[in-house]
C-alpha cells in the first residue's frame, strides 16, 4: 500500500470516528436520547427538553473535549519534535501541571473575577514557564530519564502547591472546584468557556503548523538542520510560545488531562511515514476524537459521582507510557 492511499484511509478512517462519537455524545448520558429524537431536535422539530440537553450542555461538552484534545495532541507532537524524544508531552513535562497552578492561583484569589479572560491568561502563562524550562534543561542534558525527571518535579512542586491551596480551601465548594481542576473534567462547560479559551488555542495551532516543516529538518541533526538554513533559536521560541498557549488554553477549560500527546503522536507516525512535520495536526485531530470517546465512557459509567475525564485519560496513557519508555531502552539511561 503506497503513502498516499495509506493516508487517504487514515485520514476518512478519524473522520467517520470523530463524526460517530459526536453522535455517540449526543445521545448517550444520564437522559438518553435516541437517534429519531436527535434527528427531530437536529431539524429543529424536536422537544424542546431534548433540544436543551444536547444544544446546551451535550455538544458544548463535545466541543470542548475535542477542541482540549486538539490542543494538548499538536502541543505533544511538536515538543516530540522539537526535543526528539518520543516521550514528551504537556502532562509529563509538567506544563499542564504548571497551567493548572496559576489556574487555581487565579481562583483562589478571586482574581479571575475581575476579568473573564485572566483565567486562559493565567493558565498559558504557567505553561510557557514550564515550557522554557522543559526546553532550556532539553539543551543542556541528552538523557531521556533527566528530562522526564526534571517534568516530574515542575509535576511534583505545582502539585504541592496546589495541595496547600486545597488544604486552606475556604469552603468545600471551592474544594470540589479545585479538585475539579486537578482531576481533569469537562463537564459543566458552556460555549462561554470555549470562546474564552478557543482564541488562544487556535493561535498556538496557527504558529505550530506555520513552523511545522521545519521539524522534519532536526531529524537530520541539528548540526546538518542549521546547515540547511534552520533557525534553531527561534523553532524553540515559537514552540514554546505555541505549546504555552495552546495547553494553557487546553487547561482552563478542562484541567490537568494527562498522556493526550504521548499517544496520539505515536498512533499518528506509522500513516504519516514517521515524517515529524506531518504529524503536528493529525495528532492533535486524533487526541481530539480520542477525547470525545473518554468523555463518553466519563459520563456513562454507572457511578453515583460521575468519573473524571483526566482519570480515564491517565488510566490507558499511563501503560502506553510505560511501553514506549521501555520499547525505546532509554528508561535505564
Amino acid at each position: 500500500m503506497n503513502n498516499q492511499k495509506k493516508q487517504y484511509i487514515f485520514i476518512t478512517c478519524i473522520t467517520v470516528f470523530t463524526f460517530f462519537g459526536i453522535f455517540l455524545g449526543c445521545i448517550l448520558g444520564p437522559s438518553a436520547i435516541s437517534f429519531k429524537e436527535l434527528f427531530y431536535v437536529l431539524i429543529g422539530s424536536g422537544e424542546s427538553n431534548h433540544a436543551l440537553i444536547i444544544y446546551e450542555v451535550r455538544l458544548p461538552r463535545i466541543l470542548c473535549a475535542y477542541i482540549v484534545g486538539f490542543a494538548l495532541g499538536i502541543s505533544g507532537a511538536a515538543l516530540q519534535g522539537l526535543l526528539r524524544n518520543p516521550l514528551a508531552e504537556p502532562g509529563v513535562l509538567g506544563v499542564s501541571s504548571s497551567a493548572t497552578l496559576t489556574a487555581t492561583f487565579v481562583l483562589y484569589y478571586g482574581i479571575s473575577a475581575n476579568n473573564a479572560f485572566i483565567l486562559p491568561v493565567a493558565s498559558i502563562s504557567g505553561a510557557m514557564i514550564a515550557t522554557a524550562i522543559i526546553i532550556f534543561a532539553a539543551l543542556r542534558v541528552r538523557s531521556t530519564v533527566t528530562l522526564i525527571l526534571i517534568g516530574v518535579g515542575i509535576s511534583s512542586l505545582s502539585g504541592a502547591i496546589m495541595s496547600v491551596l486545597l488544604n486552606f480551601a475556604p469552603n468545600p465548594f471551592f474544594f470540589f472546584d479545585l479538585t475539579n481542576w486537578m482531576l481533569g473534567s469537562v463537564a459543566n462547560r458552556s460555549i462561554n468557556d470555549l470562546f474564552l479559551s478557543f482564541p488562544f488555542i487556535l493561535a498556538g495551532i496557527l504558529i505550530l503548523n506555520s513552523i511545522k516543516q521545519q521539524y522534519s529538518l532536526l531529524n537530520l541533526g541539528e548540526e546538518t538542520a542549521i546547515s540547511m538554513g534552520l533557525n534553531i533559536n527561534k523553532l524553540r521560541i515559537l514552540t514554546v510560545i505555541a505549546c504555552g498557549i495552546a495547553t494553557g488554553g487546553a487547561v482552563s477549560i478542562a484541567g490537568i488531562i494527562g498522556f493526550v500527546g504521548l499517544i496520539t503522536p505515536h498512533i499518528v507516525r506509522p500513516f504519516v511515514n514517521y515524517d515529524a512535520s506531518r504529524s503536528i495536526i493529525p495528532s492533535g485531530a486524533v487526541a481530539g476524537t480520542f477525547l470525545i470517546y473518554a468523555d463518553v465512557l466519563a459520563k456513562n459509567i454507572p457511578s453515583e459521582i460521575e468519573l473524571k475525564l483526566g482519570v480515564i485519560t491517565a488510566i490507558i496513557g499511563a501503560p502506553v507510557f510505560i511501553w514506549v519508555s521501555l520499547r525505546r531502552h532509554k528508561i535505564y539511561d
